[in-house]
């Protein structure tokens, strides 16, 4: 069955927020919406725009050493970096840059960093950026895994969230439940209405897309 996707709108910069109404299930949860975020991460365009419409959420006086990038932002993460140097962010690294910094997931899903890319969290500023922050699960495990490495988290950022804050932090977001997407909702997959009504899933999804039924 084809995903039908729908455009919402966005007067911050002519982002538009790409979603399919539906049951779905993530590794976490299930959810009535689709997020679709694939453009965004991978057009540099729109990565552009939503990296700018980000950095403008956060005071100059904020320190970024590291840019986390969680779900495939990288493209985002490097036009955060650049618009945030630009702008005369202060950083503590050596060459007066930002590190672009992707985790390791193991098989029991925890974050890790080898030998050559620790370095770029020990000792930093290091803000997290992920697609969407629905249950908060990931990024609570990125901010967790940043401390063990003795990292200072100073923010979380992302493209789409469903909560206002998570380990502490405020979440600067896009787009919010709240604000764009007041009907979305995500279950237990034991509390999940569509599957007590007997409504088989309309696919699976994650980080790096869907899989239709």
């Amino acid at each position: 069955m084809a995903i039908q996707l729908m455009e919402y709108p966005n007067l911050q910069g002519n982002l538009p927020l790409r979603v399919a109404r539906g049951h779905f299930a993530t590794s976490h949860s299930h959810t009535n919406y689709y997020v679709d975020l694939t453009m965004t991460k991978h057009r540099l365009s729109e990565a552009r725009k939503a990296a700018s419409i980000l950095c403008g959420k956060y005071q100059t006086s904020t320190i970024i050493d590291t840019i986390l990038c969680l779900d495939g932002t990288e493209v985002i993460g490097a036009c955060m970096a650049s618009e945030l140097s630009q702008a005369g962010y202060m950083n503590m690294n050596a060459h007066r840059t930002i590190y672009i910094v992707t985790p390791e997931h193991t098989s029991g899903s925890q974050l890790i960093f080898r030998d050559n890319t620790a370095p770029m969290i020990v000792g930093k500023h290091v803000l997290i950026l992920a697609a969407s922050v629905t249950t908060g699960y990931t990024v609570q495990a990125a901010v967790e895994a940043v401390r063990y490495y003795s990292g200072i988290p100073v923010g979380i950022s992302a493209i789409f969230c469903c909560t206002e804050e998570c380990e502490g932090f405020p979440i600067t977001s896009i787009y919010t439940r709240r604000g764009d997407l007041q009907d979305y909702e995500t279950w237990n997959s034991h509390d999940c209405p569509f599957c007590r009504a007997g409504k088989k899933l309309d696919g699976m999804i994650n980080s790096h897309g869907i899989s239709s039924f």
